[in-house]
């Protein structure tokens, strides 16, 4: 509610941080990018986090090496991460584009070209889609062998038994990893802010927000920002949290 730029005295200005946001085309675009990338990106994290888990659930010989080497993305630094694809996904030398060369393809600019920098975001996403990886397992191990045994006995085969008791069962976690992910997918910054992107296709929610505090040094207009990114983040939380009672497994039920 005021006009700040760091130095120099505050100006209170009541909402109209607020109206001067809802007036600007480039808080729509960084919204859309933001919400883009969560719709898509969120999905496909939890998909491939739970498809991890149920490969690695086994005990045989040298399990625990995949599951450390599968884990591994979820611990290095975003920076480090953001450096190593900046390299791969280059047009011109990028490990990617030159593996799609020897098949005769050629490869897109990813970053540097509008329709390709959100793939290359859902790539990243993907990567380092582990980080629930141990979350599912112990979920995993929790589940009565009992529901396993009964269901062989009716006649179920592994994907009926994936299909009725495994994720049934494993509900509660993917409610977690999806409020998880969502509260992730619209404080994207790190990765965004280091690659950026083509246009305005690379600038975030959480990228444009910085910029508006430290690049343009509106401290009030960012501040009314990052309430608009409160309120819509736990708009959302709370729709989630109403939908759970109709697909999310309760021993109470």
């Amino acid at each position: 509610m005021t006009d700040w730029s760091i130095i120099g005295q505050e100006t209170f200005i009541g909402f109209r941080n607020f109206g001067n946001i809802f007036s600007d085309p480039a808080f729509y675009k960084a919204l859309l990018v933001t919400m883009r990338y969560a719709v898509l990106a969120i999905p496909l994290t939890i998909i491939m986090a739970l498809l991890v888990a149920l490969s690695v659930n086994n005990q045989y010989k040298g399990i625990g090496i995949f599951r450390t080497i599968f884990y591994m993305p979820s611990i290095v630094s975003g920076v480090a991460v953001a450096i190593v694809f900046k390299w791969i996904l280059d047009p011109s030398y990028g490990a990617l584009n030159s593996l799609l060369r020897i098949f005769g393809i050629t490869g897109p600019n990813w970053l540097y070209d509008s329709a390709w920098v959100l793939p290359s975001y859902l790539i990243m996403a993907v990567w380092g889609a582990s980080g629930g990886l141990y979350i599912y397992l112990a979920a995993l191990k929790d589940i009565p062998k009992e529901l396993y045994e009964a269901a062989t006995i009716d006649g179920a085969g592994w994907r009926q038994k994936i299909r009725y008791v495994t994720l049934p069962m494993l509900t509660p976690i993917l409610f977690y990893n999806l409020v998880i992910g969502l509260i992730g997918a619209f404080r994207k910054f790190t990765d965004a802010y280091v690659l950026g992107g083509a246009g305005e296709e690379g600038v975030f929610y959480m990228v444009y927000l910085y910029q508006q505090a430290f690049s343009f040094y509106k401290m009030g207009y960012a501040t009314a920002l990052a309430w608009i990114l409160f309120v819509i983040i736990l708009g959302l939380t709370l729709i989630i949290n109403y939908t759970k009672k109709y697909w999310v497994y309760s021993e109470r039920k």
